[in-house]
């Protein structure tokens, strides 16, 4: 279900982040589109709101791989009271943070198929978000002898690759990418 009223919305979004710009002392810009027309490698995402940041202090959104540019995006989304279904409608990004992301997830993906397909065993991601996650699921949705599943809860939530008639002995040990 779409945000009722977007431009509403984004004038939230703009007046918090006006607050946290200007009281945190930080040196960013930021751009609010309302359905930004986005590339087509982004087609894991379709954000109705997209917001943008730049400026000296945007290494400071991006350390800890995005620690503060995904917590300042989810008091926005919180703000809003988005259901959990629906974050995906609101999306922040710094320098192309996460455009560099999803092909590094991407590659991620295709090494984990050909482990799986090498090993014949599953293979478990480290702990991901639900939309990092998502983006794992979809790259490897057209692979007819693999499937994908989603483990764990909460933030030790995680995603595994199996060969498409796996039957597991017990659960898969840990392997991480770097």
């Amino acid at each position: 279900m779409p945000i009722p009223d977007k431009i509403a919305a984004a004038n939230k979004i703009n007046d918090f982040l006006r607050g946290v710009v200007t009281q945190g002392g930080l040196h960013l810009k930021y751009r609010i589109t309302v359905d930004p027309p986005l590339p087509d490698e982004r087609d894991w995402e379709r954000p109705e709101i997209l917001v943008e940041f730049a400026g000296p202090d945007s290494t400071l959104l991006l350390e800890r791989g995005g620690e503060l540019l995904r917590a300042v995006e989810l008091l926005a989304i919180e703000m809003l009271r988005l259901p959990g279904n629906e974050h995906e409608k609101i999306c922040f990004d710094c320098m192309n943070q996460r455009k560099l992301r999803l092909e590094e997830l991407r590659m991620a993906a295709t090494v984990a198929a050909e482990r799986v397909r090498q090993t014949g065993s599953p293979y478990e991601f480290a702990p991901m978000s639900s939309r990092e996650r998502r983006i794992v699921h979809l790259a490897l949705r057209d692979q007819a002898d693999l499937h994908t599943e989603s483990q764990g809860e909460g933030g030790r939530r995680c995603l595994v690759v199996y060969p498409k008639d796996y039957k597991p002995a017990g659960r898969p040990m840990r392997k991480t990418i770097p």
